[in-house]
């Protein structure tokens, strides 16, 4: 039955990309000290700008002072740092992941509502599992296990090429063979 390998596929890609959440919450801990050391140094920084530069009723020296400074730019640093790493998951891999594999999902359902050509069927089916592999799969690959190669992909565009060009054809086949129960192709399978 074509687009039984779409939900399949979609089920278990989405499990790979939904367990990216844990991930994301694993780096919140390191999120959360870097918050709190942050917190301290650049409090710090605040309070000796409100105590004119002393501690202690006593005048800091510049070299003081920019090591209080650069302790606050560090922090901030490291905080911005693992901020971008959350970021590049969530906005990534995590969220394409799930939304194309829900996508086989629907896609895989549809086929089978769907009459027509089997080989055409199973282009589009091709299509949408291979558009996935080579969008979510390829930033999975690269923005969580750093694989350049896999960037490299990425940046030719040809993933989110395929899904665009598989919905104009899901498109194009709805319209033509939308059939209100599941059925068999033309050629009399399904």
């Amino acid at each position: 039955m074509v687009g039984k390998y779409n939900v399949v596929f979609g089920f278990l890609f989405l499990v790979l990309t939904a367990a990216l959440g844990p991930l994301m919450v694993f780096k919140y801990q390191d999120w959360s000290a870097a918050y709190g050391e942050k917190q301290q140094t650049v409090g710090r920084v605040q309070q000796l700008k409100a105590d004119n530069f002393e501690e202690n009723l006593e005048a800091l020296t510049p070299e003081q002072i920019g090591k209080a400074n650069t302790d606050g730019l560090l922090s901030i640093n490291k905080l911005i740092n693992i901020e971008t790493d959350i970021g590049l998951i969530r906005g990534g891999p995590h969220s394409h992941g799930n939304l194309e594999s829900l996508l086989n999902i629907v896609v895989g359902i549809a086929l089978m509502f769907i009459g027509g050509k089997r080989k055409f069927k199973q282009a589009v089916s091709w299509i949408f599992i291979f558009g996935t592999l080579l969008h979510s799969g390829m930033l999975y690959l690269e923005r969580v296990f750093q694989v350049e190669w896999a960037g490299v992909i990425l940046r030719t565009g040809i993933g989110p090429g395929l899904i665009l060009f598989g919905l104009l054809a899901m498109g194009v086949l709805a319209a033509l063979y939308w059939q209100g129960s599941p059925n068999r192709s033309a050629d009399g399978q399904a």
